[in-house]
């Protein structure tokens, strides 16, 4: 074993969601635990899952019988550590300024691609990334739903809004900062080998870079830290396989080569564990109620169609044409 890894004789499947603007999968989650396992170099197979775009169990991570999701245990990448499965953190978990700067970039810019994703630009690439493959009326439905929760969880009100994206944007200014006081012309952030750290911060930087719009300020402060750019570039080109094809038009907006292919493997059938049965069975309700939402849409533009035509005839018995 090395670096905290068990012998896997097969393939972990991680599922996530799509690819897009060029990275094998365009989820700020989803991203750091594909990075995660790339560093780790265990063979892994990466599948999608647009069914059900709202699951807070994607990303997840299926190894025979285990399987570890992302509302369990602390995310994915904590699961896997746990489990012996995959811990690339086994020598620097317990130093103090990994912990804090692992701290620094789950929350201060993790509020910061929350706020950007959902709020702060003009919602084109959460829509790419979650809701594309879906029926108009729900994937609106189903993203103004979220920009609530988020506003929510960022405690945005309509009184302090203006109060809170400065604040918002000035930790991530600061936590830029200290992380590019860090890293220096170093190839990692610590022990010069990579860490669930490294796989965080690479993610969140790639997002930034290649998923927000140049109108992004989160993107404009990040671009003030050069040495940032250059070890989120540099690290691309060794870990991480980008698609051959994007799965639409409108995603083949950024730069970036490509070498993905957005098919996914086929791996051998076996029985399903419980808590997949249980996902399953959600996901076909899920899209049961997706077909019912539409009919219930459809049905009310035909009765205010049916209402403006009964109106328009009451006007017309009315009506003198001498």
């Amino acid at each position: 074993m090395e670096d905290g890894r068990r012998e896997i004789d097969k393939n972990l499947t991680l599922v996530a969601r799509k690819p897009c603007f060029g990275l094998p999968t365009a989820c700020p989650t989803c991203l750091p635990v594909y990075i995660y396992l790339s560093f780790s170099k265990i063979p892994f197979t990466l599948e999608f899952n647009s069914i059900h775009p709202d699951s807070d169990q994607i990303p997840y991570v299926e190894y025979g019988d285990y399987v570890a999701y992302n509302n369990e245990k602390g995310g994915v990448i904590k699961a896997l550590k746990e489990d012996n499965t995959v811990d690339l953190d086994s020598n620097v978990c317990d130093v103090p300024e990994w912990i804090s700067t692992k701290a620094l970039v789950e929350t201060w810019l993790g509020d910061a691609i929350k706020y950007e994703l959902w709020v702060g630009c003009d919602g084109k690439p959460a829509h790419e990334i979650y809701y594309s493959d879906l029926p108009w009326p729900i994937r609106k439905i189903l993203y103004y739903m979220k920009v609530r929760s988020v506003k929510q969880e960022l405690g945005i009100t309509s009184e302090n809004a203006d109060s809170r994206e400065k604040e918002i944007y000035s930790r991530a200014a600061m936590a830029y900062g200290a992380l590019s006081s860090r890293l220096g012309e170093e190839s990692f952030f610590f022990e010069n080998r990579p860490t669930s750290l490294d796989a965080a911060i690479l993610g969140h930087v790639l997002f930034t870079l290649h998923a927000l719009p140049e109108t992004s300020v989160l993107r404009s402060t990040l671009l003030e830290h050069p040495n940032l750019v250059k070890y989120a570039e540099k690290l691309k080109s060794e870990y991480i396989d980008v698609p051959h094809s994007e799965p639409s038009p409108s995603s083949a907006t950024k730069k970036g080569p490509s070498s993905w292919s957005s098919k996914p493997k086929r791996k051998p059938k076996r029985e399903k564990t419980e808590e997949e049965k249980k996902f399953r069975r959600r996901s076909k309700y899920f899209l049961v109620t997706q077909v019912v939402a539409i009919l219930v849409f459809v049905s009310v533009l035909a009765g205010s169609s049916d209402d403006a035509d009964v109106e328009l005839g009451d006007e017309d018995d009315g009506f003198s044409y001498e």
